[in-house]
């Protein structure tokens, strides 16, 4: 039996509940995170707000960028192995770092010269971690110094990333600054005996510390509120080091080639909070670092910023978890855009996840809110990825719920 059904024009009434008004929002920044499904949304919201060289400086790497390209590669080939008919109503996504609760397995990683991304700068990013419940990490390029971030965010778990500089008295200063101010660890880079070659800020002739100027920046004049809140807070500065910049000059920089494990050894004798190495990629130096008493390593080569064609750490990370064998906690960086990419990196046996780009694309997309809104994004696909495996804890999250792809 067929049924017809007859056209007449539509009335008002009819139509009205298939047209809902939207709701509207007035502030272009928040409009703009709403809108903002995934990382990969903010970082096209970066593009457009940021000039072109700054936001260069955050999404470049080293030489021909492969290492920064194997990085996502190879979250790409991780095939995941879920189980069905679980009870998944209630997931907890909580994690311990370094003995202590965090709300996410994520930690803040260290990045350099940040209020260059948002005149907000690293106190934004220390503001959005302390809301979400993780640490967050104050790189020695910062641009806010050790005492500065922590009265403005107190009660945070704060961490002080720190370089090993030829002069020794400034990475002694900044150790006991950190003591004083109660920083809970330090991470200590170990990838960086000379600077890694990042063709994009050579070729938009970016200096360190940053030098910015409107008539070299083909298109800073559409950014023009990004330069007025640049030039109306302050200039740029390596707040932490501003005191030894002198000295660091005269020696040829903050960084050290001749340093060694001996270097290491030294920094837990001065240091009696965690220490974590940060800049791993095999076994063996894991296994020497742990022997130095380091509380965490961090499985990194630098977000392919140092050398390039180093291979990713999501592939070396199995290997060093072995060789580690529980010693220490065992972190993993490069590559994690989304909350997928964190649950399989603690499948293949990170403790903790540390996020550097990613938020970097929030801060340039809206600052503290930008942040927050990374983190509210990773915190929603970590529990339903988790849902959708069938797991209920981090503690669920083993190698058996993983694979990596040949290719």
């Amino acid at each position: 039996m067929t049924v017809s059904h007859s056209r007449r024009l539509p009335r008002w009434r009819d139509v009205a509940p298939l047209l809902p008004p939207r709701p509207v929002v007035l502030r272009g920044t928040r409009r703009r995170l709403a809108a903002a499904a995934t990382v990969a949304d903010l970082r096209a919201v970066a593009f457009r707000r940021t000039p072109r060289r700054v936001f260069d400086y955050t999404d470049g790497g080293a030489d021909g960028e492969i290492s920064l390209a194997r990085n996502r590669q190879a979250y790409q080939r991780v095939e995941f192995r879920p189980s069905v008919l679980r009870d998944v109503s209630a997931v907890d996504p909580s994690a311990l770092i370094l003995g202590k609760p965090s709300a996410l397995p994520i930690a803040l990683a260290p990045t350099g010269f940040t209020r260059m991304m948002h005149h907000e700068g690293e106190v934004a990013v220390a503001r959005a971690a302390h809301s979400a419940g993780i640490p967050y990490t104050l790189s020695s390029f910062g641009t806010t110094s050790v005492s500065d971030l922590a009265a403005a965010v107190p009660g945070n778990r704060h961490w002080f990333q720190l370089y090993l500089c030829r002069d020794r008295r400034p990475t002694l200063e900044l150790v006991q600054l950190a003591a004083e101010y109660g920083y809970e660890a330090l991470v200590l880079t170990v990838d960086t005996p000379v600077a890694g070659q990042r063709l994009r800020d050579v070729r938009a002739g970016l200096t360190i510390p940053p030098r910015l100027r409107l008539r070299s920046s083909p298109n800073g004049a559409t950014r023009p509120w990004w330069w007025l809140n640049l030039i109306t807070t302050g200039p740029l500065r390596m707040a932490s080091l501003e005191k030894w910049s002198g000295a660091i000059a005269a020696v040829g920089g903050v960084f050290d080639p001749s340093a060694t494990i001996r270097d290491v050894a030294w920094l837990r004798e001065i240091w009696g909070g965690k220490l974590i190495v940060k800049g791993i990629l095999n076994p063996e130096d894991a296994c020497e670092v742990v022997a130095t008493g380091a509380d965490a390593i961090v499985v990194s080569n630098h977000g392919g910023r140092q050398l390039d064609r180093s291979p990713a750490p999501l592939d070396e990370l199995p290997a060093v978890v072995q060789a580690v064998g529980g010693r220490a906690e065992v972190y993993v960086d490069g590559g994690v855009l989304s909350g997928g990419d964190v649950v399989a990196a603690l499948c293949l046996g990170a403790t903790t996840v540390l996020i550097g780009r990613a938020y970097l694309y929030g801060l340039m997309a809206g600052g503290e809110a930008g942040v927050c809104r990374v983190l509210d994004i990773l915190a929603a696909e970590i529990h339903q990825t988790m849902q959708l495996l069938g797991v209920r804890s981090v503690a669920e999250l083993t190698p058996y719920r993983v694979r990596l792809r040949a290719s």
